[in-house]
């Protein structure tokens, strides 16, 4: 397993991704001060979001049945633990968009690789 969101493990078998793309950010609010740059204050965490890009070749996995399956889950709105295989959890996350690129196309239409990019958005938990 390279990954699991929720109970959707990601691996050679449903959808292996290629990379895992990680973005942080921090907001800070600026008042504009004459003569001088603008005073910046911290005003907490900004958004984290984690992007999946890969391929899914259909000769190994059936990658349709994997992505139908993601797009069900973020059709729920629900936030999802995000797990990789050494055991580090990132947090919950929602999935926030799916893009997906067929290609190699069979002569009944059916893709023989299967380009994806799955968008997820860390979401804090609720504390009630």
């Amino acid at each position: 397993m390279l990954l699991a969101l929720g109970l959707f493990a990601f691996g050679i078998d449903t959808l292996a991704f290629d990379e895992i793309q990680r973005k942080s950010s921090w907001r800070h609010a600026t008042a504009t001060r004459i003569g001088a740059r603008d005073a910046s204050q911290y005003t907490g965490p900004g958004d984290e979001t984690i992007s999946l890009p890969g391929s899914v070749f259909t000769e190994i996995a059936d990658g349709e049945v994997s992505l139908d399956e993601i797009r069900r889950m973020a059709n729920t709105g629900d936030a999802w633990p995000l797990v990789d295989g050494r055991g580090y959890v990132y947090g919950a996350y929602v999935i926030t968009s799916l893009s997906e690129t067929l290609k190699h196309l069979w002569p009944d239409g059916s893709p023989r690789q299967i380009d994806f990019t799955i968008e997820l958005l860390c979401v804090d938990e609720d504390p009630a």
